[in-house]
C-alpha cells in the first residue's frame, strides 16, 4: 500500500520487476553517511576530494542527481529511511535523545524487520540514533540480528565506546571508521558461510562531528586547499576519505566471496552538510545546509549499483525521495511485508533506476518540514512538484534549539558507553509565531532557489500550499498518536525502577553558558537551573 499523497497512476510501479520471478534473492548493503553533502565526493563534481572507491560505485551503477533524504536532521531522516515512512508518522521528529523526540514508535516496522521477516540475516552498523536510553527501542530489538554501533547522536572516532547487541565495547585503537568497516566485511563473510541473503544497514558517523582523522590524510589535504582551505574543511575531507577507503575494503570483499553481483548497494547521506563557521565548502549549485528545508540540506548524493542488473554508467534526474529505498529493496525479494506494517510513503522507484521514462513519477508531491520539539505548519517546510518548489522559510522560534536542556546528554553519550534513563517528556508548547511567507523557485531554471516567484503565480503558490497542508494535517495526527505512545512506554518502563540522579549523571556535562544570566556554576542546582530538565512527573505539552 502507499499514502494517498501518491498520485494512483503510481500504483503500475509498484509491481515487482521480471526478473525477480525465479531469480535468486539479492543481497542489501545500504549505506548511510552522516552529514555528507551533495558535493562532497568526487563523482558530484568536487574536485578537491578523492573518493576512489564511491566514485567507481557510481561509474558502474546509477547516480540520482535528485535525491532527497526524508529530512534535513539526522533522526527524523533516519526515521524515514528505516521505514519509508513520514518520519512524523514515526514520532521522531528532532535530535535531543533525552527528550525522545528521535524515537520511532514501537508499532513501526523497520529495515530490519522487513528484511528478517524476508528471511534475510540482517544487521545495522554505526550510528543508530532512532531511540536510546531504553533496550526497547535499540536495533537489536528492531528487527535486527547484529548490532554494532553506537545509539546516541555523536561518538568519538578514537576514544570510542560501542555496542554489540547488549555487550559493551570499548576502543581498542582503531579509527572509529575503520572499525565500523571491519564489522561490516565480518557480517558480509559469516552470512555468505551460512548461506543466507544479508540485509546490512551500514550507518557511517564520518563526517560528523567531532572532526577527527588520521592525520597523514588531514595533512594532505591542509596541502591540497592551502591558503584557501581551512583546518574543519582540510579534516572533514580527510574523514571522507577514509570511510571511501573503508568502503573500498568492503567493497572488495564483495568481490572475495564471490557475491559482488548478487549484491544492491545503496550509497547515500541523511541530510546535508555543516557549512557554517569555517567549514563552508562546495556542495553544488545549491544554498542552504544540513537543517534547512531548501535544497542544501535536503538534496543529497544517491547512488545505486547491481551489476548485471542495473545498467552502469547511468545518470537518473527524475525525484527520488528516501522513503523510496525501503519498498524499493523489499520489492527485489518478492517477500510480503511482516504482519501489522504500516503503509509505505515511498514507493518502488526500481523501473526508473532501470532506464524507464516515469513521467507521473517527476511531477510527484514531495513534501518536507522540519523544525524543533513539536511540528509547526509552514516552519522550514517544503513541497516539491516537477521543477516547483514551494518553501517556507520558517519563524527562528520554531527552530531554536534549547541547547542548555537537550546537550549534556549527547556530550555524554560521545565519550561514555551508553546507559539507560526517562525521557524528559516535558515539551513546551508549539511556537505560535506568524510565519514568513512562502517563496516559489523554479529548480529547473534556479537550483540555487535565489529567485522568488510566487507573486508571479499566485494560484500555483495556492495549489502547492494546499496539497502541503492536507498532507501536514495528515502527518501531524500520527506524530500526536506516536507520541503520546512513546511518552506511555516509557512511564511503563520506569515504573517501579531506580533512576540514575541526573545531577549526577552529567555532572562534568551541564553546559553552563546557557543557564540564566548570572548564574553561578559552583552553587547552582542544574536541575533549576536549566528549566525542566528530566521532568517525569510534568504533563507533556504536546502540541494541540
Amino acid at each position: 500500500m502507499i499514502c494517498r499523497w501518491i498520485l494512483p497512476s503510481l500504483l503500475c510501479l509498484l509491481a515487482a520487476p521480471d526478473f525477480v520471478a525465479g531469480a535468486e534473492r539479492p543481497n542489501i548493503l545500504f549505506i548511510l553517511a552522516d552529514d555528507l553533502g551533495y558535493g562532497d565526493l568526487g563523482c558530484q563534481g568536487n574536485p578537491l576530494i578523492d573518493t576512489p572507491s564511491i566514485d567507481s560505485l557510481a561509474r558502474e551503477g546509477v547516480r540520482l542527481t535528485a535525491h532527497y533524504a526524508p529530512s534535513p536532521l539526522c533522526s527524523p531522516s533516519r526515521a524515514g529511511y528505516l521505514t519509508g515512512r513520514f518520519n512524523h508518522r514515526t514520532g521522531a521528529v528532532d535530535v535531543p535523545s533525552n527528550r525522545g523526540l528521535d524515537r520511532i514508535d514501537l508499532s513501526e516496522k523497520t529495515f530490519g524487520d522487513y528484511f528478517r521477516q524476508a528471511g534475510y540475516a540482517t544487521a545495522l552498523i554505526g550510528k543508530w540514533h532512532n531511540g536510546l536510553y531504553c533496550a526497547d527501542y535499540l536495533p537489536h530489538h528492531r528487527g535486527f540480528d547484529r548490532f554494532f554501533g553506537f545509539a546516541n547522536g555523536g561518538q568519538d572516532y578514537w576514544r570510542w565506546n560501542l555496542m554489540r547487541n547488549d555487550d559493551a565495547v570499548t576502543h581498542d585503537g582503531r579509527y572509529l571508521t575503520d572499525a565500523l568497516n571491519d564489522e561490516a566485511i565480518d557480517f558480509i563473510r559469516k552470512s555468505t558461510q551460512s548461506k543466507r541473503p544479508f540485509a546490512l544497514f551500514l550507518a557511517h558517523h564520518a563526517p560528523h562531528s567531532p572532526l577527527q582523522a588520521p592525520e597523514p590524510l588531514v595533512e594532505k589535504y591542509r596541502t591540497r586547499l592551502g591558503s584557501k582551505g581551512t583546518e574543519p574543511v582540510a579534516i572533514t575531507y580527510a574523514m571522507i576519505e577514509a570511510m571511501d577507503t573503508g568502503l573500498g575494503r568492503v567493497f572488495q570483499a564483495l568481490r572475495d566471496e564471490g557475491i559482488w553481483e548478487s549484491t544492491v548497494i545503496v550509497f547515500t547521506s541523511d541530510n546535508g552538510p555543516v557549512l557554517g563557521k569555517d567549514q563552508r565548502r562546495f556542495n553544488g549549485p545549491f544554498s542552504g545546509e544540513k537543517q534547512d528545508a531548501l535544497e542544501g540540506g535536503i538534496r543529497v548524493p544517491g547512488i545505486v549499483s547491481w551489476p548485471g542488473h542495473l545498467p552502469g554508467g547511468r545518470i537518473v534526474d527524475t525525484p527520488v525521495h528516501g522513503c523510496d529505498w525501503l519498498p524499493t529493496l523489499l520489492a527485489l525479494t518478492g517477500a510480503e511485508a511482516p504482519a501489522n506494517a504500516k503503509p509505505f510513503d515511498g514507493i518502488d522507484v526500481i523501473s526508473v533506476l532501470e532506464g524507464n521514462a516515469a513521467s507521473e513519477l517527476a511531477e510527484r508531491s514531495l513534501f518536507f518540514q522540519r523544525n524543533r520539539y513539536a511540528p509547526v505548519r509552514h516552519a522550514n517546510a517544503a513541497i516539491r512538484e516537477g521543477r516547483w518548489k514551494l518553501y517556507w522559510p520558517g519563524d527562528p522560534s520554531a527552530l531554536k534549539k534549547d541547547s542548555g536542556r537537550d546537550n549534556p546528554s549527547y556530550l555524554r553519550g560521545i565519550v561514555e558507553p551508553h546507559w539507560e534513563m526517562p525521557m524528559d517528556a516535558a515539551l513546551a508548547p508549539p511556537s505560535n509565531a506568524p510565519q514568513p511567507a512562502p517563496r516559489l523557485y523554479d529548480l529547473d531554471a534556479d537550483p540555487g532557489e535565489t529567485r522568488d516567484l510566487a507573486a508571479e503565480h499566485p494560484e500555483l503558490v495556492k495549489r502547492l500550499a494546499a496539497k502541503h497542508d492536507g498532507w501536514f494535517t495528515e502527518v501531524l495526527a500520527d506524530w500526536k498518536g506516536s507520541r503520546t505512545a512513546i511518552e506511555s512506554h516509557d512511564r511503563a518502563y520506569w515504573q517501579g525502577r531506580a533512576a540514575p540522579d541526573p545531577a549526577e549523571l552529567f555532572r562534568d556535562f551541564w553546559q553552563w553558558k546557557f543557564a540564566p544570566h548570572g548564574t553561578d556554576p559552583k552553587s547552582a542546582d542544574p536541575l533549576k537551573a536549566f528549566r525542566g530538565f528530566w521532568s517525569t512527573s510534568e504533563p507533556s505539552k504536546t502540541a494541540k
